[in-house]
């Protein structure tokens, strides 16, 4: 049996970087509030329940880091994804606060580091590493697999924040319904591509854009285009979210989200 002592250097650091960097977060979910309602609001904006999938991630990446001290989460934890999880904590991190501050060029920019850094640390899982118990699935595959998802999701949102027009200002023109649309349309497209690419699809993923989605839906009253096509879509990617949890009982398997051939969406 390994040593839980292996690799300590780099365990410590990913439990500081949790706490200290992924904890950045809290206040954005404890306190939606002073965030959600004060920030931009663009015709993308979602409900500000669609941001308590933090709570989810970060309580899986919690599992994460306990899961690293032993053998079989060192082999995927330390051994594979290595710096890449601090890495990814500091980058939150940095657009988490960036976001809240209302700097959204520079946020945005930090979200495409962000997809970067989680794409790379979900093919390396994916891969190299398919889950062989409960517990990789749970405490390193779904974490990384809702991670990826909804950073696609938050790609897509800080642009509308960088470089579309502020709802409270402006009424919905041609262009930006146009843009709304492709990016419904994205959205939606990305959770079938999860949900379908391979045998054993990636639910998780397609289910962090379907909750999106809806809570877009659920949010955008002001423009009627805006609603129902947010309606539309989440319904098409709550359908191939459906359809890919019957094909997967009906293969018998269980949720196994090794991909090996998808190129990254995002990233």
């Amino acid at each position: 049996m390994a040593d839980w002592k292996d690799g300590i250097l780099l365990k410590i650091t990913n439990v500081l970087a949790y706490f200290f960097f992924l904890g950045s977060n809290i206040y954005t979910v404890t306190a939606p509030s002073s965030i959600y309602y004060n920030g931009k609001e663009t015709y993308l904006t979602p409900a500000p329940w669609a941001f308590l999938i933090w709570s989810l991630i970060h309580a899986l990446l919690l599992g994460t880091v306990i899961y690293q001290f032993f053998p079989s989460g060192k082999a995927t934890i330390v051994d594979a994804v290595s710096w890449r999880f601090p890495l990814l904590a500091v980058l939150n991190a940095i657009y988490i606060n960036l976001w809240a501050s209302q700097h959204y060029t520079w946020a945005f920019v930090f979200a495409l580091f962000v997809s970067s850094a989680v794409t790379h640390i979900y093919y390396i899982v994916k891969k190299h590493h398919s889950p062989q118990s409960y517990a990789d699935e749970l405490f390193i595959h779904l974490p990384f697999s809702l991670y990826h998802g909804w950073t696609t999701v938050l790609v897509v949102l800080t642009a509308f924040q960088a470089f579309g027009v502020n709802a409270h200002h402006h009424h919905a023109g041609v262009w930006t319904k146009v843009f709304v649309f492709l990016a419904l349309f994205f959205l939606e497209g990305t959770a079938a591509t999860y949900a379908f690419s391979t045998p054993e699809g990636d639910l998780p993923a397609s289910i962090a854009i379907a909750w999106s989605l809806w809570a877009i839906f659920a949010h955008q009253t002001s423009s009627g285009f805006v609603h129902w096509s947010a309606l539309a879509f989440a319904i098409l990617a709550l359908v191939w979210v459906l359809k890919g949890t019957i094909g997967l009982f009906r293969r018998g398997g269980r949720v196994a989200l090794s991909d090996e051939e998808r190129a990254p969406l995002v990233g």
